[in-house]
């Protein structure tokens, strides 16, 4: 009995799996922003109410928004400047720019659908707009390049085929380890492609796109020399990414 209920339990795995695959495939579509083919499930409508419910909560997680209106005002017009001259104006995504309180935290991120936030520990070291139109528009590449829509239909993917593995087999934690090494190389690319991105939209508002150097060695330095290896990370080693910046800045000068 024992050898017939691990030949149901294998053939319901791979069942588990194969339904996981065939799923994934269904939901690809192609990128009409950036023509990269991407694993999505659910619509532009989804992604923005996502982001719409969600951002009050990450503003409280920062300390609510930072309350002098002519900061907020720089960021929102340096924002709509980029969107006004790029490709993200053609788009149905909401754009909201958020100048968060948090004084400690150095960061910028943005969530599905067009909302963008920026920290006014990250906002207080830029040393002039062209920096803080390097931050944004990077933040609209990840909006535009749908990476958290994408991110989150690679997580309902790997823990399908993480249950199938359970079932079939006790590789639950083997399954796990792949999903995690996928999603991290993933989250690589995207900052990457946010990178490239970013200096297009500098580019074609007018901005001198060689201060995106300046922002990353502002990041490099709010490290301290703690940073992870970049095989551990999410994100790029700093000065990887400025290799990738100086061939976006030749391309998009060129054309």
């Amino acid at each position: 009995m024992r050898r017939g209920n691990l030949k149901i339990r294998l053939l319901l795995g791979a069942v588990i799996v194969i339904f996981a695959f065939v799923k994934k495939c269904d939901n690809q579509e192609v990128n009409p922003y950036t023509g990269k083919k991407q694993t999505i499930n659910m619509t532009t409508d989804q992604e923005i109410a996502i982001g719409l419910q969600s951002a009050p909560g990450i503003a409280q997680q920062h300390g609510g928004l930072y309350p002098n209106q002519l900061d907020q005002d720089i960021v929102d017009k340096v924002g709509h400047k980029l969107i006004n001259s790029s490709v993200a104006r053609e788009t149905p995504y909401r754009y909201e720019f958020h100048l968060l309180r948090d004084p400690n935290t150095i960061n910028a991120f943005a969530l599905p659908g067009g909302q963008i936030f920026i920290t006014y520990a990250l906002y207080s070291k830029l040393e002039n707009e062209d920096q803080l139109a390097g931050v944004l528009g990077h933040e609209i590449g990840h909006v535009l390049g749908k990476h958290s829509a994408e991110r989150i239909a690679e997580g309902s993917f790997w823990k399908t085929i993480s249950m199938g593995a359970s079932v079939g087999a006790d590789m639950g934690g083997v399954a796990s380890q792949i999903a995690n090494s996928t999603l991290l190389k993933n989250g690589r690319g995207d900052e990457l492609e946010s990178d490239e991105l970013g200096i297009k939209f500098m580019i074609n508002a007018g901005y001198r796109p060689e201060e995106m150097i300046g922002v990353m060695k502002i990041l490099k330095a709010a490290s301290n020399g703690n940073r992870v290896p970049e095989h551990k990370s999410s994100h790029p080693d700093p000065e990887n990414r400025i290799a990738h910046i100086k061939t976006a800045i030749r391309k998009y000068s060129e054309q």
